[in-house]
């Protein structure tokens, strides 16, 4: 009987975590976006959709400030005709979505959402899935599985649009996971570690990465070298998020969706619960895009300002309560990260395609790159002598320089075209 209690514990975690805690975000996020577009447009949103209890003899509707509308969404969306097309590949034309859908929820496993529940008994219960210690790749490695499902989609809607969308999705999810992948290393080489949970609690004795004020317990000044480090952590930060606006296929990045072009991109043959798939899919990546930023860069579940040890032995009837207040924590963070999507959405203007593509090889990936080895060498700067530290800084300031000269001097100069 005792070993069914670890596994109890797991499905709980699986169920709690992925289908309560992200999977309900999704609907929030809609409606998110539906009230902070319409604030930005100066429109109302939505605002009827309700109860109809006029029609049992009440004398108002029960709306609630619009709430319902995800669950009309959801309604309608399972409702619809599920219809086929004639000319489609069938069986990747329905695998397509779960391709999707999948790996954005698989990869919610090794986020920690808050710090362990303690129990009367003093057993502590991670609340993270799978506490691993490869966290960061484990997500790289699911969600760039994605690709396959929008690729599918394009190429087995046999038509010519969708196939367009696939083939962009295609070459802008590999363009931006490179440099996605360069701008988290400085991280990882400044944490030494690949445990999303150790991260985090590193952040909360000593400061998050983009506010480290504190340190054991007191609030100070960063020394010398996590002064200096402050620079390559924004340099990561600021890549690392605009790539992942461009893996989750987000404005200004929706080149494989955009209806000015493509009618509907790579989803333009799909109707009824498969097209809410790749739109459920579109927002738990982002969910899940904005959970690994709130962790790597601003303390995940850390209160921060050495609030997170004064909590630490909070307890009710015997339960740490600690744990809950981080996931309210963590999930307040991750609600203000999903507005600053919703944000960027409706405020900036769509990319062209060739400007897409420069953004990433010729701009984020050789900048990813010198952020590395900028990093590198802050890290390894005490250990160095000032000779060494200061030839390194002399090479790195003249890569820097020739590389910024080759991508402008190899940059084609718009003709002037006579009618």
């Amino acid at each position: 009987m005792p070993d069914i209690v670890p596994i109890f514990i797991i499905l709980t975690k699986i169920v709690i975590l992925t289908f309560v805690v992200v999977l309900s975000l999704v609907p929030v996020a809609v409606y998110f976006e539906r009230r902070f577009s319409a604030v930005i447009q100066d429109r109302v949103g939505p605002n009827r959709v309700g109860i109809p209890l006029t029609l049992f003899g009440a004398k108002k509707d029960f709306h609630l400030f619009g709430l319902i509308q995800p669950i009309a969404d959801g309604i309608k969306l399972f409702l619809k005709e599920d219809f086929t097309p004639s000319h489609v590949r069938e069986a990747f034309y329905w695998l397509a979505p779960a391709l999707t859908v999948v790996p954005a929820l698989i990869t919610v496993c090794v986020v920690p959402f808050g710090s362990p529940l303690t129990l009367p008994d003093g057993t502590k219960i991670p609340l993270v899935i799978a506490d691993i210690d490869i966290g960061p790749l484990f997500v790289f490695s699911v969600a760039s599985l994605s690709v396959y499902g929008i690729t599918l989609a394009g190429w087995a809607s046999n038509s010519k649009f969708p196939f367009i969308g696939g083939v962009r999705s295609t070459a802008q999810m590999i363009s931006y996971e490179i440099s996605l992948g360069l701008s988290i290393i400085p991280v990882l080489l400044y944490f030494g570690e690949l445990n999303l949970g150790k991260i985090v609690q590193h952040q909360a004795e000593n400061g998050w990465l983009l506010l480290p004020l504190w340190k054991d317990g007191s609030l100070c000044l960063p020394d010398l070298q996590t002064a200096l480090f402050w620079i390559p952590a924004v340099i990561s930060f600021f890549i690392f998020t605009i790539s992942i606006f461009a893996e989750t296929n987000r404005m200004p990045f929706d080149l494989p969706e955009c209806e000015t072009e493509l009618v509907g991109g790579y989803h333009t043959e799909y109707s009824s619960m498969k097209f809410a798939m790749f739109f459920m899919g579109e927002y738990a990546a982002m969910v899940i895009g904005s959970a690994l930023i709130v962790t790597l860069f601003l303390g995940g579940w850390s209160m921060g300002f050495t609030l997170d040890a004064k909590i630490a032995d909070w307890n009710f009837a015997g339960f740490g309560i600690a744990g809950l207040i981080h996931l309210g924590v963590f999930l307040t963070k991750l609600i203000a990260f999903i507005l600053f999507f919703i944000l960027v959405r409706w405020t900036v203007p769509r990319f062209r395609y060739d400007q897409l593509m420069k953004l990433g090889w010729v701009v984020f990936f050789e900048a990813a790159l010198i952020n590395v080895f900028l990093a590198a060498l802050i890290i390894a700067a005490p250990d160095l002598t000032k000779t060494i530290l200061a030839v390194g800084a002399v090479l790195l300031i003249a890569v820097t320089a020739a590389v910024v000269w080759v991508a402008k001097v190899s940059e084609e100069k718009p003709k002037l075209v006579r009618a």
